[in-house]
């Protein structure tokens, strides 16, 4: 096997080596600026996205309406029939090996439709003081309004829970009372306890009431919609890019993916929590001896979250499925292992090691450093995925983390000392840009920027 390679389930990497799909991406850019072109209020609100918040109006995008002239051009680039739910049969297009939007093939004399999915749809109706009615109510599994139309091109507005569908569907006061009850679940959950496992134990009670109670698909949303606010509330870098994007009305509709870093003990038991929420197992990352750690992929298809949870691993475990296998407490600690040894497991006390975000790349950089974040150097800068996080917020450690590890030999004492003054680095925002509906990750930068992230190197000299 290669130093760094990546598998899936069944031990085939080549499952998931992402292609590039320009062709693609081409095609439905292009209906996009004839929208944009058409429709005054989707050309500004476009401009207004990438001055203001630094994020690419494509990227926002849920669906667009294309005729079927044009289908026969899709399904040569890759998109294929998708099997949900539409108000008249109309047949919806997607590309299985892509991050891209989806289309409704509608009939040729139809208005042309965009479709952008902010993340709570009265946020944006608020933030634009529109005079518009939201089909569907809160909570339901499909909320859309209309936003402009001109010139035979329409801008709609979007807000799904678990739907990947287009019908709506009305929500009894009961189930309204289940959406409230499981969101509190997720958000009173403890993170504090006596050790991880009490902490994943009250986790799996609180996944067990909110399945019960919404189903899977809501559960799993509603589970990243706390995990966003618990992240954004320890990271100054996302509250600054939050208020941009609030300011517009668009939340964190952007998100890309979420990263948890884990134990060697609770890996497995964070593999399975994920997979009862619905998701599925894509990569599996080995970096190998020289980089020493490893990170498994999922997804949630219905939902369109994706979680990058990454864990230590020694060089003789480059053959291990680590998602199932139980990992045994090692001698030493890389560079996730201490971040959780410094700061507490991902999913619990610590929250999310960083969000990554789709931004026009240049602009969020240029932006944000003016509001004083400045970004660390790309760990990727290709054409087709620029990557970038921002500056490391340094936490302050707690005592007794900090005297266990100096007790077990994990750290020395000098970095006991440093870490005790200095605090250690936590969170960070992550700048994103991908092209060419590239759905993967640059394997072997990662392994830069985990250890160009590593706590012992970004202690201040003495």
């Amino acid at each position: 096997m290669s130093r760094f390679e990546n598998k899936s389930d069944s031990g085939a990497a080549e499952g998931f080596d992402w292609p590039l799909a320009f062709p693609a991406e081409d095609l439905l850019r292009q209906s996009l600026e004839r929208i944009l072109a058409r429709n005054r209020f989707a050309h500004e609100l476009a401009a207004r996205m990438r001055a203001e918040a630094g994020t690419d109006f494509f990227e926002w995008v849920d669906y667009l309406t294309m005729p079927e002239a044009e289908a026969d051009r899709l399904r040569e680039a890759g998109f294929e029939p998708d099997k949900v739910e539409t108000p008249n049969g109309e047949t919806v297009l997607f590309h299985p090996r892509a991050t891209l939007p989806r289309v409704v093939v509608a009939p040729g004399d139809a208005d042309v439709v965009a479709a952008i999915r902010p993340e709570y749809i009265a946020d944006f109706i608020g933030a634009h003081s529109l005079l518009t009615r939201i089909e569907g109510s809160p909570y339901s599994r499909l909320r859309r309004a209309l936003v402009s139309s001109e010139n035979g091109a329409r801008l709609e507005a979007v807000e799904r829970t678990g739907y990947r569908g287009f019908v709506p569907a009305p929500l009894h006061i009961a189930d309204l009372r289940s959406g409230m009850e499981a969101r509190e679940l997720w958000r009173t959950r403890r993170r504090r306890c006596g050790s991880a496992g009490e902490g994943f134990a009250a986790a799996n009670e609180a996944q067990s009431q909110a399945v019960k109670l919404v189903g899977q698909d809501a559960a799993c949303q509603f589970f990243f919609e706390e995990e966003r606010r618990y992240w954004e509330n320890r990271n100054r870098a996302a509250q600054i890019q939050k208020r941009r994007q609030d300011r517009l009305g668009l939340g964190w509709g952007n998100h890309d993916h979420h990263t948890f870093r884990c134990s060697r003990d609770h890996f497995v038991d964070m593999v399975e929590f994920f997979l009862r929420l619905g998701f599925v197992k894509r990569e599996r990352y080995y970096a190998g001896s020289e980089a020493g750690w490893g990170a498994q992929i999922m997804e949630q298809p219905n939902v369109g979250i994706v979680v990058f949870a990454d864990v230590d691993l020694m060089p003789e475990e480059t053959d291990v499925d680590f998602s199932t296998v139980r990992l045994t407490a090692a001698s030493r600690l890389g560079t996730v292992g201490l971040w959780v040894g410094l700061h507490g497991e991902s999913f619990l006390e610590a929250g999310m090691h960083h969000l990554e975000a789709r931004f026009e790349f240049d602009a969020l950089r240029d932006q944000l450093e003016q509001q004083g974040v400045r970004m660390m150097k790309p760990f990727s800068d290709f054409q087709f995925l620029r990557q970038a996080f921002s500056e490391g917020e340094r936490w302050p450690v707690d005592a007794g983390r900090l005297d266990n590890l100096r007790r077990a030999g994990l750290i020395t004492p000098e970095q006991f000392e440093k870490f005790s003054r200095e605090g250690a680095l936590g969170s960070h925002l992550e700048n994103l840009q991908r092209r060419g509906g590239f759905k993967g990750f640059n394997q072997k930068s990662v392994s830069v920027i985990i250890s160009a992230t590593d706590p012992r190197k970004n202690l201040q000299a003495a």
